[in-house]
């Protein structure tokens, strides 16, 4: 048996414990898996705050239907599928609502030398979030989670078909807008098929 099958069922045993009232279960689980769910959420909506509210609606969410979870899907399927719903509404809601950025403090800024890795990661960050939502979600589950790509329509609640294309056209996307990182010296190389089926 495999560790995934291993992992998930430890996980369906914290659902299952917490469903009959064990007040640990439920955050146990969520601390076995809250890096992955951080990292949808926030590169999602490519906004910690935005994230952090995603991510506790989702969790909030999650502990108060977790007694009608199915048992169909591995449990960090139902809880991804969650986070993704949580943060497609809060988008959702932010469209109809769009916020005016505080004025920058004038504060320090940081050394030039500092900078060059986290300039690249702001770029792609900047690059991502300028995708549409749909096709952002999926390369987050595909490209930055690892998902395969038949989990990801699973949480995204689309066939698999669907998530290769927004997946395809997302990379175009990013392609065409990271183009100029392709020559610059040191940085990283970008592999587009990472974490899953292309």
């Amino acid at each position: 048996m495999s560790d995934a099958d291993d992992g998930d069922r430890e996980d369906r045993a914290l659902l299952a414990a917490h469903v009959a009232g064990d007040p640990d279960a439920f955050g146990t689980l969520v601390m076995r898996h809250r890096g992955r769910l951080w990292g949808v959420a926030v590169r999602t909506l490519a906004d910690r705050e935005d994230a952090a509210d995603a991510l506790q609606e989702a969790l909030l969410s999650a502990y108060r239907a977790a007694g009608s979870y199915r048992g169909e899907a591995r449990v960090t399927t139902w809880l991804h599928r969650v986070v993704v719903n949580a943060c497609l509404d809060k988008a959702r809601r932010n469209a109809v609502r769009p916020t005016v950025p505080m004025p920058d403090d004038g504060g320090p800024a940081e050394p030039r030398d500092a900078l060059g890795d986290r300039e690249t990661a702001l770029d792609i960050e900047a690059a991502l979030a300028a995708l549409p939502e749909e096709q952002r979600a999926a390369l987050v589950l595909v490209d930055v989670q690892g998902l395969p790509v038949a989990d990801a329509a699973e949480v995204l609640g689309v066939p698999v078909g669907t998530v290769k294309s927004r997946c395809a056209r997302g990379r175009g996307r990013l392609a065409l807008s990271l183009g100029h990182l392709r020559n610059r010296a040191g940085a990283p190389a970008v592999r587009s098929g990472e974490g899953g089926e292309p």
